[in-house]
């Protein structure tokens, strides 16, 4: 998606734009000449996550952008007012508003301390309604005034908030505000609109929820910027009050060509949180994992011919490389309780709960479902994704028994 100039000159608030979709849509607008302000809380390397305001600063400047850095915790009044008058006294005012920060914890109600619920709904739907807040007055007097949040359509199917409502409550916070906003300043011409993904987005964060492996099943943040510089550059007074998918998008551009996005062309993609769409209608007509001759042996035989097979294969190394112990709780035809442990020698599994102590992790999905996702004919991590997996405990743990499964489907 090729620039157009449109940009230039004029001033983009971004918070949250360090790395990720939100650094992604800053050096896009930077293409452009555009002043971009970035608001956000890494002033120094994370030790796990990559770049900081002052990179992400030098990045835009060498796009052809200018930018002013600043360090600011959306959930402070004081250091939003700050930034906002710091981006007025720079450039003279402020045009466009993203609101890219977000924080997310995939935890249920019993698991998610109120910090970690306060932190969420602090920076996802008060920080939103606070940055649009400060930036309105300014906004009413800018070019082709847009403000533009990267959270999802309301959708109120139950699944999409069993297992996460804390984050859920907040993403949709983030919606809500484009909602009541677009009515609101309909009339003064200041467009309000949502963009999310059609499919997961690699990013660092994407790393730490999913992990590496979980890439390949991902897009690049460039899907997002290019759709987010095709929505910033429409009508303010005529496209407000939508819930923007990427791909869509693009499409009513002209774009065909998605594969250019896909971190690894060709893979199945993973689809992201809060659409209906499955990962068989996303990946129709890409090749398969598993042909049509015929159903897998863990498949035919069920929950306990699936554990018959990992017994036959778990190992010492296996053991020493995931450390775990799993329990799974399966609904539906072949409904009951199952373990499987990879840390005590000799290891393996079978129907009943863990023995002695509590499990790592905690699975509960579909008893069909589960033969297929360690057959490889379901990913975990859509399974997850789409609400057909739920996950208690260490999620990095759960992880490592996903890619343990790249290794048993090829013999389930």
């Amino acid at each position: 998606m090729l620039n157009t100039g449109k940009l230039a000159g004029r001033t983009i608030f971004i918070s949250g734009a360090s790395r990720g979709i939100g650094k992604a849509i800053a050096l896009k607008c930077a293409r452009d000449g555009a002043n971009v302000v970035i608001a956000a809380k890494t002033a120094e390397p994370h030790p796990k996550l990559p770049g900081t305001i002052y990179t992400a600063a030098e990045e835009i400047e060498a796009a052809g952008g200018k930018c002013l850095p600043c360090i600011v915790d959306i959930r402070f009044e004081d250091q939003v007012q700050s930034a906002v008058e710091q981006a007025v006294q720079k450039f003279g005012g402020i045009d466009v508003l993203v609101n890219n920060a977000s924080a997310i914890s995939l935890t249920g109600t019993l698991e998610t301390p109120m910090k970690r619920y306060d932190l969420m709904n602090g920076i996802n739907a008060r920080g939103t309604y606070l940055v649009s807040q400060k930036c309105l007055p300014y906004l009413k007097g800018g070019k082709n005034p847009h403000i533009l949040n990267i959270s999802p359509p309301l959708n109120m199917q139950p699944h999409w908030f069993k297992g996460h409502v804390a984050y859920t409550m907040a993403k949709y916070g983030m919606s809500m505000c484009v909602l009541g906003m677009a009515e609101e300043f309909r009339h003064d011409g200041i467009a309000v609109n949502a963009l999310w993904p059609q499919t997961a987005i690699s990013t660092a964060a994407m790393d730490m929820l999913a992990g590496v492996d979980a890439q390949k099943q991902c897009r690049k943040p460039d899907i997002m910027a290019d759709a987010a510089y095709v929505v910033l550059t429409r009508d303010s007074k005529s496209y407000t009050g939508n819930f923007a998918i990427d791909e869509d998008v693009l499409k009513e551009e002209g774009v065909q060509d998605m594969d250019q996005y896909a971190c690894v062309p060709g893979h199945p993609l993973m689809p992201d949180f809060f659409l209906d769409i499955t990962a068989e209608e996303l990946n129709k007509g890409l090749p398969q994992a598993t042909a049509a001759g015929g159903a897998s042996q863990g498949t035919a035989g069920g929950p306990a011919k699936t554990f018959e097979v990992i017994n036959s294969l778990v190992s010492e190394e296996i053991l020493n490389s995931v450390k775990g112990v799993f329990q799974f709780n399966l609904t539906g035809a072949d409904e009951g309780t199952w373990h499987l442990d990879l840390k005590n020698a000799p290891g393996g599994g079978g129907a009943g709960e863990v023995s002695s102590g509590k499990p790592d992790v905690l699975m509960t999905m579909d008893s069909e479902d589960f033969v297929k996702m360690f057959a490889g004919e379901m990913q975990p991590t859509q399974a997850f994704m789409s609400g057909k997996l739920r996950i208690k405990g260490d999620l990095a743990m759960a992880i490592k028994l996903e890619k343990l499964m790249g290794q048993l489907k090829s013999k389930l």
